[in-house]
């Protein structure tokens, strides 16, 4: 009875060779370490390091151009009495001190907080509302979008031209769709209780189609599956709208209210173009008055002053508007 022995499994080549034992004494060649990098790796990543410095040096040099050294020289003028065709006089704080006696600058700064407090609230409810009105797929909603958002695009001046003939007292779109239900318009741009809502409404209507974007952006990112559950668990429409939207766009509107702040605070175009400041002063804005104690009356070294402090109200609102959204995310 013949034994047949199993076969056994050769490797490729054309006989199984049998590995030769190491020498004794020679070196065992070295092993690459668990993220070691060779040479040619440094070197890529010293080539991309080097891209990306040259890549940012142009925006840095632009934004210590632009950006920083026009600070620093304002808050050197801040500093001084400078009237641009005279010398520069150092006279320390004094600009600062004579702000905060000066009553034409509190009258400019209750305007403008006037001008914000009408204007963030409305221009971010007309922002979201619309942004929840055109969450959705459609041609026509593409279209709306379209024609929301070229107020945006358009100039300031051109705009508020407009305007300026839509509030026309006599002849103005606005009073005379008024007058079809049976209410006198009044003088909107000619009454110092009416010009700064004038001046309001045509910021928001101006500006509503940006932030109805961003709230656009916000709202898709709201999981659809979140707002079903909702729906299941019974839930309404201000239920689904109170307890899962709102929540998933607390950082949308964050930034959408920071945003309306800051512009609010720097108003002027608007102001400049539609009132001049009047009537009675009961449109000077901060940037109104910073723009004729620089360019009006020349005192740069004033001016200077006003735009920074016009920077610490605007960051201290800022710093508010955040920490009550954070309050609001901890409940």
């Amino acid at each position: 009875m013949s034994v047949t022995t199993p076969l056994q499994f050769r490797g490729p080549g054309k006989d199984a060779e049998q590995e030769t034992p190491p020498v004794r004494g020679a070196k065992e060649p070295r092993r690459k370490r668990v993220g070691e990098r060779g040479p040619g790796v440094s070197a890529t990543r010293a080539q991309q390091t080097r891209a990306a410095w040259l890549f940012l040096a142009l925006p840095g040099l632009l934004f210590l151009l632009f950006t920083a050294l026009p600070v620093v020289v304002a808050a050197t003028v801040s500093l001084s009495d400078y009237a641009v065709i005279g010398p520069l006089n150092w006279v320390g704080f004094k600009n600062y001190i004579d702000i905060a006696s000066d009553p034409f600058f509190w009258i400019a700064l209750r305007n403008t907080v006037y001008y914000t407090v009408l204007y963030v609230p409305l221009g971010l409810a007309i922002a979201l509302a619309t942004a929840l009105l055109l969450n959705r797929n459609g041609k026509a909603v593409r279209v709306f979008r379209t024609l929301f958002y070229i107020p945006v695009v358009s100039s300031t001046v051109a705009t508020a031209t407009v305007w300026y003939w839509v509030l026309n007292p006599q002849h103005g779109l606005l009073n005379e769709v008024l007058s079809w239900f049976g209410i006198n318009g009044p003088a909107w741009l000619y009454d110092s209780h009416w010009a700064m809502l004038a001046i309001v409404l045509m910021s928001v209507w101006a500006g509503f189609g940006g932030n109805m974007m961003i709230f656009l952006g916000g709202l898709q990112g709201v999981s659809p599956d979140l707002k079903e559950a909702a729906r299941l668990d019974g839930a309404n429409a201000w239920q689904v709208f109170r307890h899962v939207v709102l929540p998933g766009i607390r950082r949308t509107t964050f930034l959408v209210s920071t945003l309306l702040i800051i512009n609010a605070f720097q108003v002027f175009d608007q102001a400049y173009v539609l009132t001049k400041g009047g009537p009675g002063n009961s449109t000077v804005t901060i940037v109104y008055y910073i723009y004729d104690r620089g360019f009006g009356s020349l005192q740069m070294g004033y001016a200077s002053a006003l735009s920074f402090i016009l920077f610490v109200i605007i960051l201290v609102f800022s710093l508010v508007n955040a920490r009550l959204t954070n309050r609001d995310a901890e409940k």
